[in-house]
């Protein structure tokens, strides 16, 4: 039977879950951050699981003692209050079990993160800037409705408005898990300002959700940091262009993939605070040296899902936003809506949940659940 497989599987999880709480408690382990931090998501993500295979037992003894009543209790009334019983339950059966195949799917690592998100003008001059700006007021509008912080860590300004690049840093629960869907390229067609001829046009910018490192995941020699200060530049307020609170950070690193020695070289003008600054940059820093020392993580991701594109390049793209028809158009999964305005105010938790949605069903496949 399908459930008796399924309860092969959650076999010994009880132990697991005594142990990881015994784990958890012992000085050594607290005092190992990297250890402690993999060990207490483990502990909560268990105790999801087995709150929902105590549900599912309770279940299948729910639909035994109702078969027992029915087999051999001649009493109507007790009768029809099992079939009855035994009816509702076997109806909820089947969502308990989805529910369970899906806790049992072995979690990303870095959903849990927080993230680093970059979008950048790819194809279409002026026009793909002001679209890189669209995109960014709709995802500072999505992170706000669901009251995640978010903070510009640099930009580049285009020429006739939006940017040519710009990177937010987000932080709250589960950011990565939920962003990671949005890298790619994203193709607009629409008329722009600059058109007297009202042509509808094609341009596209790229979307890079990386997750952001926390201090523990990478070595950073903070001794061989040389750090600059200058004056930051543009609108911003009366001091903003007074004092030295910009930072640039440099840093010679070598690649552990190819054995090469970079210069890697970050730009933070985000605060009129210099401190703040530098942990930023330095946050950058991090994130920028764990993206790359797990690339071979991100590449396998990139290939199964199709979505980790870094080039703004048309051909490549996972999303159309069709301005004179007001649709868009999810081309990973044939999504398809038409509430254009409202998307790009913020509105796209429905496309990340059909996408979430698709690549569990792909996840239950190859578990063969």
């Amino acid at each position: 039977m399908a459930e008796n497989t399924l309860l092969q599987r959650l076999e010994g999880l009880d132990a697991r879950f005594e142990e990881i709480g015994t784990l958890i408690t012992d000085p050594a382990v607290i005092a190992d951050q990297q250890r402690y931090v993999k060990l207490t998501k483990e502990y909560k993500s268990l105790e999801t699981l087995l709150a929902a295979t105590r549900r599912y037992r309770q279940m299948l003894d729910d639909i035994a003692d109702a078969r027992n009543v029915l087999e051999h209790e001649s009493d109507d009334d007790l009768r029809a209050m099992a079939r009855e019983e035994y009816d509702e339950v076997t109806a909820q059966l089947p969502k308990q079990e989805e529910e369970i195949k899906l806790l049992l799917i072995p979690e990303d690592p870095e959903d849990g993160k927080n993230a680093v998100l970059e979008i950048r003008a790819g194809t279409g001059g002026d026009e793909a800037a002001l679209f890189a700006g669209d995109l960014a007021r709709m995802y500072t509008r999505y992170c706000e409705a669901r009251h995640w912080n978010i903070q510009v860590s640099s930009c580049t300004e285009g020429a006739a408005g939006g940017y040519k690049e710009i990177i937010f840093s987000v932080t709250g629960d589960g950011v990565y898990g939920v962003l990671k869907y949005e890298s790619g390229v994203h193709r607009v067609q629409r008329v722009p300002v600059t058109e007297t001829q009202g042509r509808v046009h094609t341009s596209a910018a790229s979307v890079a959700v990386l997750p952001e490192a926390e201090p523990f995941d990478v070595h950073i020699n903070e001794g061989e940091i040389k750090w600059d200060t200058f004056r930051s530049s543009g609108a911003g307020g009366q001091n903003v262009n007074k004092v030295n609170s910009g930072v640039r950070l440099r840093y010679m690193w070598t690649n552990p993939n190819t054995g090469e020695q970079q210069e890697i070289l970050i730009e933070c003008t985000e605060t009129r605070d210099q401190p703040k600054n530098k942990e930023r940059a330095l946050a950058r820093l991090r994130t920028f040296i764990y993206d790359n020392e797990h690339q071979k993580y991100v590449d396998d991701i990139a290939s199964r899902r199709k979505t980790l594109v870094s080039t703004g390049d048309r051909s490549a793209k996972i999303r159309t936003y069709n301005y004179p028809q007001g649709r868009i158009t999810d081309h990973r999964i044939g999504y398809t809506i038409y509430n254009l305005p409202a998307f790009m105010d913020g509105d796209i938790q429905d496309c990340i949940d059909h996408l979430i949605v698709a690549e569990n069903a792909e996840k239950l496949k190859e578990t063969e659940l």
